[in-house]
């Protein structure tokens, strides 16, 4: 009984402490206030846009996107268009990878939907798009952080240059 109680008393530390550091570290929508992101900032509709299709699947053994690799030229607008071609439910998430490894570790002690202006979540057969404004140079990266998936392959990466 310790024992679970315990491990009840660590997740909800776990849980009570992650969001301050995503406010900084790019996950919006959960606790309000402006967010800063790593990769950019949420693009403007009324600009033009480069569209980038991306497929989130399975196959033999491995989750993956489609494509899985991206250069940009910084300052560019673009518009993912997002489809779970798969069976389950996969997201996609734009971040630097510390900030999508240490998100990836607080889901792990709960369920997170998300719908913010650099995540989505999708269910099989969906699809939704982000538009995503690149105003740093560096690499990122799209990765789906339900628990298990990033682990089967479920990255992608993005080089701005």
């Amino acid at each position: 009984m310790q024992t679970i109680f315990g491990a009840m008393i660590a997740a909800t530390l776990l849980i009570t402490a992650t969001p301050p550091a995503f406010a900084d570290a790019g996950h919006h929508g959960h606790h309000g206030g402006a967010a800063k992101f790593a990769a950019g900032e949420p693009g403007d509709a009324k600009r033009p846009a480069r569209l980038v299709n991306v497929a989130m699947t399975e196959a033999g053994g491995k989750m993956l996107f489609v494509p899985s690799r991206l250069e940009v030229r910084k300052g560019e607008q673009v518009k993912f268009v997002l489809r779970n071609a798969g069976e389950l439910e996969h997201e996609f998430v734009l971040a630097t990878t510390d900030e999508n490894l240490a998100h990836a570790e607080a889901m792990k002690a709960g369920s997170m939907k998300h719908d913010d202006p650099n995540a989505k979540m999708l269910d099989p057969k969906k699809a939704s798009d982000i538009l995503w404004k690149f105003t740093k140079a560096g690499e990122f990266e799209y990765a789906c952080l339900i628990p298990g998936h990033r682990e089967a392959g479920m990255t992608g990466t993005i080089v701005v240059k």
